[in-house]
């Protein structure tokens, strides 16, 4: 019999609603959708020029969110080599390429399965993705 269990985590940025940063159900942990946001709430892969002009990175902030997953998946015990599938939400697919490239540098074919989709905008305008993981880790 599996258990479950939810867990906000500690020098991580602050869910903006009332959901964990991760949910335990049994074998199985459900990273909840997770952007580029910093705990200071900035955003890697935005920045803002002399001028006032922001410019915003897929590839950084896709580095920033899988290094955000794995931050959270090593907080419960797990890591990146546990997830089993992704989702993964772009604001744009003009930035699939990028974003693809850097995915790539963190998993191979042998990786989780994926979904990528197109949406229509994430909470703040200077994300551009956001993924939601599973990862499977056996209690022991």
């Amino acid at each position: 019999m599996g258990r479950t269990e939810s867990r906000v985590i500690e020098g991580r940025a602050k869910p903006r609603g009332k959901y964990p940063h991760v949910k335990r159900a049994g074998d199985f942990y459900i990273v909840s959708g997770t952007s580029s946001r910093r705990v200071d709430n900035s955003i890697a892969g935005a920045d803002v020029d002399e001028f006032g002009t922001t410019h915003l990175d897929i590839r950084m902030q896709t580095r920033a969110v899988i290094e955000n997953v794995r931050a959270i998946l090593q907080n419960v015990g797990a890591d990146l080599n546990d997830v089993v599938e992704i989702t993964s939400y772009l604001v744009n697919m003009n930035d699939f390429a990028g974003y693809n490239e850097v995915y790539g540098e963190y998993f191979t074919h042998d990786g989780p399965a994926r979904t990528t989709v197109a949406v229509h905008q994430l909470p703040h305008p200077d994300l551009l993705i956001e993924i939601r993981a599973v990862a499977y880790k056996p209690e022991r």
